[in-house]
């Protein structure tokens, strides 16, 4: 064949070629990709849970050998002490130590419990105190725990009427504990001075035994708590004490990852049949740090997305109660 001839067979096969895949490139048989879901569109949904739900607050503490803590004033008013010494045994009974007269001039006591000495006066006698003042200092007798708190760990437990369980580290527990005074920091308490009994010119001099007049010491902001008298402790073995601040049963309850906001108002995203979300207005309650109360807003029937709304960002230089940028 000659050699132009084979040149011009070899072109036409070449655009044969080329027709062909571009009809291949051109048919149904193209890979397809999955489809995106839609702007907006919740890929993971929960189901609001009713639960027992408790506030807690934990702490490390240690076994303490005879722990001073504080009474507090119950009312607003002047106090007077009675004069009480330092007891040379354990009280078996309750000792009365001072009296708050209100403005009504109505009497409320103020008692060491029993098992608890006198250990003197934070305040002046007939001082004007306000209710929650601690206003005088005790003194258990044996063993107790005792956890240090700073500010905030403070102010989460103070004005709560709540529990507190204990474990011993590598030993008792977990038990109940009861509370002792109050987890206030206590400035030193003093006993004053007994008075010496008045003497005649003609009468010998009395020697009087000095009295105890050793100041308490002061203390930081910490919880004191007793065990069950049957309970081994060994003085400065650690512990963990955890305080239930609230509780609630049988509550609403979502996961915190499906909330925006954390205490009073918050928001939620409902997730309609269609998918799409809607944003809603919740009311919020006690959280563990896990879930969350939603005391209202809500049926317990709907779907919830996961994770919640994205609060609203503030407008440039506005400021909030958290201070700028916030709301």
């Amino acid at each position: 064949m000659p050699f132009t001839r084979r040149v011009r067979m070899l072109g036409v096969s070449a655009v044969l070629l080329a027709g062909t895949a571009l009809v291949a490139c051109g048919s149904d048989d193209k890979p397809t990709t999955p489809d995106l879901a839609a702007r907006g569109t919740a890929m993971t949904t929960v189901k609001p849970e009713r639960r027992d739900l408790a506030n807690k607050v934990s702490l490390t503490g240690k076994v303490v050998l005879n722990p001073t803590y504080g009474l507090v004033a119950p009312v607003d008013g002047e106090v007077r002490f009675l004069n009480v010494r330092p007891p040379t045994r354990t009280p078996t009974k309750a000792t009365r130590v001072a009296t708050v007269y209100d403005d009504d001039d109505k009497a409320h006591h103020i008692e060491v419990p029993a098992g608890s000495g006198f250990a003197g006066r934070l305040v002046d006698d007939r001082a004007t105190v306000t209710a929650g003042m601690p206003v005088v200092s005790a003194k258990y007798a044996g063993y107790a725990l005792v956890a240090e708190l700073d500010g905030g760990q403070a102010y989460q437990i103070s004005g709560a009427a709540g529990t507190v369980i204990a474990q011993i580290k590598n030993g008792p527990g977990p038990f109940p504990c009861t509370m002792l005074g109050t987890i206030a920091a206590l400035p030193a308490g003093n006993v004053p001075e007994e008075p010496a009994p008045s003497t005649s010119a003609s009468a010998p001099p009395v020697v009087r035994e000095p009295g105890n007049t050793q100041n308490s010491e002061p203390t930081g902001l910490r919880l004191t708590c007793t065990g069950a008298a049957d309970i081994k402790m060994i003085n400065g073995a650690a512990a963990t004490l955890e305080v239930v601040t609230q509780s609630a049963s049988n509550v609403l309850t979502l996961p915190v990852e499906a909330v925006a906001g954390k205490q009073g108002k918050g928001q939620v995203d409902v997730v309609g049949p269609d998918g799409m979300r809607q944003t809603r207005e919740v009311v919020l309650g006690l959280t563990d740090g896990k879930v969350i109360e939603i005391k209202s807003g809500l049926t317990g029937d709907e779907m919830v997305a996961v994770p919640g709304p994205n609060l609203p960002q503030p407008a440039p230089g506005e400021n909030g109660p958290l201070g700028p940028g916030t709301k």
